[in-house]
């Protein structure tokens, strides 16, 4: 009997030591005695029972985060925040309502949400340190999320730390981390977040998505910008990423389907334009007359813009752009073969001059007159017939050419005020119908008066008026 009473004693003054060492400790925090709260919290650690205990972790956590916060005692304590993060982590396994917090107070989980976020500023403002910066306002955010979470902050509208995590995807997409930045943004984005300072993050994860090729998260975004920020020209990113990341027979089958079904707007129009108009850039491999095919597709898509929006000047410049270079390489493909036929006149002289030397009466001289004469006529026929057929091409895509392109000046000419690009629109419009004005007089040079007379006083026209606009 006296054993069995001696171990009860026994057992009843450890619990009363055990109580009265917790008593100790609540007193410590309550004083805001670190160390001495410290060592008290280190004691309970060794007693079994506390790794059942969800308020032995609450103050452990309590203990350790204080620590952390304090400099001085951080620098000498070096492990605390890894302490009072793990006893945290326990103390949710064991309530996870958190009824401990709901009645001492968040201070556990607040402390290390403002030290993470006091080191954030210090490297990013201080030290200029931005992945450190990035790191710790991250695990800054981790806190705060957990706050929210558990409804421990009074502001139950706030949900995320909008500041923090913004600077946390500054901070890491300064340190080229950029996968982490994304992280950051993206939940940022997600929130559809949309004060003026958040417009380059939105940048940011489409560019960002466009290097992954990720498709469905690049027009999630995309949406969003669209939504959130109407008046900002998102159209650019757009093409970039189809551009980057579709093969041309996709981007073929997109413009084809929505054409024909009349799903394309006047933007939409322009961004294929660009995209076919770059493929002779883009698709080398190609062969001249599939390059030639997709520079036609691009000028129908131009055009197909200005009919939707006729004060467009850009859509009907382009197109005048791409027939004039259809044009030149016409004319290049007839100045070379009329290359040829002096080539071929040259060396036909050259293979007869020594029989017509030869030939001594009027008869022989007649008679290789005229096998020159054919053979020659024989050699150049191909050619003259291509050059003919070249000249109808040349026509027809110089017409088309003059057409748009005195469009686009004829919704230039008078404006004022006018943007540096529509300038330059404007000067090159000038310029290349005076020169194709030229070409239009020329041929009627000697043949036709009355033609030769309208385009000369064209060319006149245009002269003047690129006199006034070529500055």
């Amino acid at each position: 009997m006296k054993k069995i009473l001696l171990v009860l004693m026994f057992a009843i003054a450890a619990n009363c030591i055990s109580a009265q060492d917790f008593k100790k400790l609540k007193i410590s925090v309550g004083i805001l005695k670190w160390e001495d709260a410290k060592n008290e919290i280190d004691k309970l650690a060794n007693d079994p029972k506390s790794q059942s205990n969800p308020e032995f972790f609450y103050y452990q956590a309590r203990v350790y985060a204080a620590i952390f916060k304090d400099s001085a005692l951080s620098a000498k304590y070096t492990k605390a925040v890894d302490i009072a993060s793990a006893a945290l982590a326990k103390y949710a396994a064991l309530d996870a309502s958190y009824s401990k917090f709901k009645a001492l107070g968040p201070e556990p989980i607040a402390d290390l949400y403002s030290s993470y976020l006091q080191l954030g500023n210090k490297y990013f403002f201080d030290d200029k340190l931005n992945e450190e910066a990035g790191e710790n306002y991250f695990n800054s955010s981790i806190y705060f999320d957990l706050l929210v979470k558990n409804k421990l902050i009074l502001d139950t509208l706030t949900s995320i730390d909008t500041t923090t995590m913004f600077y946390a995807g500054v901070a890491f997409q300064n340190a080229n981390k950029m996968d982490k930045a994304a992280i950051c943004f993206e939940r940022l984005a997600d929130k559809k977040v949309n004060d003026a300072k958040f417009i380059n993050m939105y940048s940011f994860l489409m560019q960002h998505h466009i290097k992954l090729n990720n498709e469905s998260s690049f027009f999630k975004y995309l949406n969003y910008a669209k939504e959130l920020y109407p008046n900002q020209s998102w159209d650019e990113l757009e093409s970039q990423f189809m551009d980057t990341n579709y093969d041309l027979a996709k981007k073929t089958f997109l413009y084809d389907t929505d054409d024909a079904a009349g799903k394309l707007t006047e933007q939409k129009y322009i961004q294929f334009g660009e995209l076919f108009n770059n493929v002779h850039n883009k698709e080398k491999e190609l062969d001249s007359l599939t390059q030639v095919k997709y520079t036609l597709k691009a000028a129908d898509a131009f055009k197909k813009a200005y009919q939707l929006n006729n004060a467009n000047t850009a859509a009907i410049y382009n197109v005048g752009a791409i027939y004039l270079n259809i044009f030149k390489e016409y004319n290049d493909r007839i100045n070379a073969n009329r290359g040829a036929l002096r080539a071929i006149s040259t060396a036909n002289e050259d293979e007869f001059a020594a029989k017509k030397a030869a030939a001594k009466t009027p008869q022989a001289k007649a008679a290789v007159n005229k096998t020159a004469t054919e053979k020659l006529a024989a050699s150049q026929a191909p050619v003259k017939s291509l050059i003919a057929a070249l000249e109808i091409e040349l026509q027809k895509n110089m017409d088309i050419a003059i057409e748009s392109l005195e469009l686009t000046f004829n919704l230039l000419k008078d404006k004022t005020g006018i943007s540096k690009r529509d300038n330059n629109i404007l000067k090159n419009s000038v310029s290349y119908l005076g020169g194709l004005f030229e070409v239009k007089r020329d041929k009627y040079r000697g043949k036709d008066l009355k033609q030769f007379d309208i385009y000369e006083a064209k060319v006149k026209e245009f002269d003047a008026l690129y006199e006034k606009y070529k500055n």
